[in-house]
């Protein structure tokens, strides 16, 4: 004899509309908030690198309206690395110089020469720690001029945004520092205007 399945008990109606309405809120909400902090974000990387081209800056402290620090933004330097710019210049190169490391491919209707990846990743990592398109041979020492090869930027510089940590004088983090400003109604104006209380009230 079977065991006879029983009916799954249906939750609360009122439980459903509290976490229903939640998530429509808070979806709501974060979309604005995505929304205006990208621009935020883009508004202030633009006047940083702005800054930092004219001054040398390279960290901004973040304070609340009150003058409270909650954080810094520092730069993060970008990178530069060795890249091939001419694939034929830079395998005829290989060819000329390092026979062993060219790569010819016959492929139905054409032909393709190359070097080796390998090969290729060295020479680009030791051009890339010199800062210049040049190679020196580990055998003979010769310093070639690698053609094909530039040393252009590989990673843009960024910003990095840190709040600030709890401390005997202040026990508040960053983030709990503009929780509380929050809170106290002395934000909304500030960076969500359109959520602010009375937005939507005419003048």
């Amino acid at each position: 004899m079977t065991e006879q399945q029983q009916t799954p008990t249906a939750p609360d109606p009122a439980a459903i509309r509290d976490a229903v309405t939640r998530q429509a809120v808070l979806g709501a909400l974060l979309d604005q908030i995505k929304d205006a902090y990208k621009d935020a974000k883009a508004d202030a990387d633009k006047l940083l690198e702005q800054q930092y081209r004219a001054v040398g800056t390279t960290k901004t402290d973040a304070t609340l309206p009150d003058g409270t620090q909650v954080g810094s933004v520092s730069r993060q330097g970008g990178e530069r690395a060795a890249q091939v710019v001419d694939d034929e210049q830079f395998a005829a190169w290989v060819r000329d110089h390092y026979p062993s490391e060219h790569v010819v491919r016959i492929i139905p209707a054409r032909v393709e020469v190359s070097a080796r990846p390998a090969f290729a990743a060295q020479v680009l990592a030791e051009m890339t720690a010199a800062g210049t398109a040049r190679y020196v041979d580990p055998e003979t020492g010769e310093v070639h001029d690698v053609p094909g090869v530039e040393i252009r930027p590989s990673r843009a510089a960024s910003h990095r945004l840190t709040y600030t940590r709890g401390s005997k004088a202040q026990p508040l983090t960053g983030r709990e520092l503009v929780a509380r400003a929050w809170r106290e109604g002395g934000l909304a104006a500030h960076v969500l205007p359109a959520l602010a209380p009375g937005a939507d009230q005419p003048a």
